[in-house]
């Protein structure tokens, strides 16, 4: 009876804390963003420009975009259309207990792994569905500010009110404007639905449930063999390193062609990358495997060092890169681009119901951000991972290319940032963890670097 007791108070005290942080969080959903007409805006490699006269030059303000190839598109609407295209995974409260505690949210806690989710999902959106993909009813969606303002209203009264009676009120919770959109959809053509499809088999390898395979109780678990549990704070590193784990575990035989590389010490060893993606498949025929890289790194010591925001820019104007999992202090942000010094954002800290995407036309709603946000880029924290895809070998050794010149040009000190360099890991006596282990997901090399990394020190060269 204790125990039940316990468990009881734990789940009063989780529905108290979904209302706080609703309420903590909600109000930059409320709050406009503005954009300079007379500045390019990059959104994960692409270009837009917001003039309405002159659709000429780009003002690069002496950065060298010129030499990136970039596409360039025109209007607010096609910026909106891509933005809200991208996968937004925030909190999310009543989802199936997570195992080992009394936990069915990560208010509070869980904004890294969230970013490091929206990361992977692009990084899977690219691999099937490609950079020029955009949800055929992004525009569909209701931006209007007022809209979510009330909408959090509405939540924030039910989770006050269930926290008293343990109880919630079903009819208060659901967004109201979501079911005239499925009466009014189009006929979609072949590809439409094949992409349709993609789209929604990609949000649901997300969910929130313990079978999900990038789901949070997923990575809770992988994170437990670094010593992290459900509450705990997870640091950029330590998610990449989750992500990995959990990208070479899954099952579904659509996982099988990509794999997750991530960087050791600041190092990307191109001869453990290839080797990654030319491994066998899990079906037993050989093939390569598209790479997405993960890199820890720090820019900086207690603070951003601005010497590093041209070439932040840089890279959030490849079209190859997944963005970065950043944020502020203890508060992280998936960043996906950038205007002038300013980086766009989305945001996990907003709790919304959890959606079994189990079911058939689950809503999609949810996981799609309505409006991007800007911070400064000075008050960016430190620490941060960068994420790039790269489908082909072929593809990966042009990145590592690219991304060389662009570390080398925007290095005023002796070292870069990070680096890419040829051969294995073991060559430079760094042991090298095998592809699949099948006793133990870390390696004891790894559990030491993740515990490392999970207190967030970096040698700062």
């Amino acid at each position: 009876m204790e125990a039940t007791g316990t468990d009881e108070v734990e789940k009063i005290k989780s529905k108290f804390m979904s209302a706080w942080h609703n309420m903590k969080y909600s109000w930059v959903l409320k709050t406009k963003t503005y954009f300079s007409r007379n500045s390019p805006v990059f959104l994960l490699g692409k270009c837009y420009h917001f003039k309405t006269e002159e659709s000429g030059e780009l003002s690069t303000d002496g950065s060298n975009f010129d030499k990136i190839n970039t596409e360039i598109s025109g209007s607010v609407e096609e910026f909106r259309k891509d933005f809200i295209s991208r996968i937004w995974l925030t909190y999310r409260e009543e989802f199936p207990q997570i195992k080992g505690s009394a936990l069915t949210t990560d208010c509070g806690w869980g904004c890294t792994l969230r970013t490091g989710q929206m990361l992977l999902a692009q990084g899977l959106m690219l691999h099937f569905l490609g950079r020029a993909w955009v949800w055929p009813e992004a525009l569909d969606m209701d931006s209007d500010s007022e809209s979510w303002t009330s909408h959090t209203v509405r939540k924030l009264t039910a989770s006050f009110e269930a926290s008293l009676t343990a109880e919630r009120d079903p009819k208060i919770l659901p967004q109201p404007q979501a079911q005239p959109q499925r009466g009014t959809r189009r006929n979609w053509d072949v590809n439409e639905r094949r992409n349709e499809a993609y789209h929604r088999k990609i949000i649901s390898w997300f969910g929130d449930s313990p079978l999900a395979a990038f789901g949070l109780h997923q990575l809770i678990e992988y994170g437990k063999k670094s010593g992290k549990m459900a509450g705990d704070w997870y640091g950029p590193a330590v998610v990449a390193h989750i992500l990995r784990k959990a990208v070479e575990e899954a099952k579904d035989p659509e996982l099988q062609g990509v794999t997750v590389y991530v960087a050791q010490d600041c190092t990307v060893y191109s001869s453990d990358v290839i080797d990654r993606q030319c491994s066998f498949m899990d079906s037993g025929k050989a093939g390569t495997k598209a790479v997405i890289i993960l890199v820890p790194v720090r820019l900086g010591g207690e603070r951003t060092n601005t010497d590093y925001l041209e070439f932040v820019k840089g890279i959030l104007s490849l079209e190859y890169c997944v963005g970065i999992i950043g944020g502020r202090p203890k508060q992280s942000y998936y960043f996906a681009g950038f205007q002038d010094d300013s980086l766009i954002y989305m945001d996990p800290h907003y709790c919304q119901s959890f959606v079994d995407v189990s079911i058939k036309d689950f809503p999609l709603e949810s996981f799609h951000c309505p409006s991007p946000k800007k911070m400064s880029f000075k008050k960016m924290d430190p620490s941060c991972t960068i994420g790039f895809y790269c489908r082909t070998v072929q593809d990966f050794e042009k990145a590592s290319e690219e991304i060389t010149k662009m570390l080398k040009s925007s290095s005023k000190e002796k070292y870069p940032l990070f680096t890419f360099v040829k051969g294995h890991s073991k060559d430079y006596d760094f042991a090298s963890s095998p592809l699949h282990e099948e006793n133990d997901l870390f390696s004891e090399d790894e559990k030491k670097r993740l515990k490392r990394f999970s207190t967030e020190e970096f040698v700062l060269l």
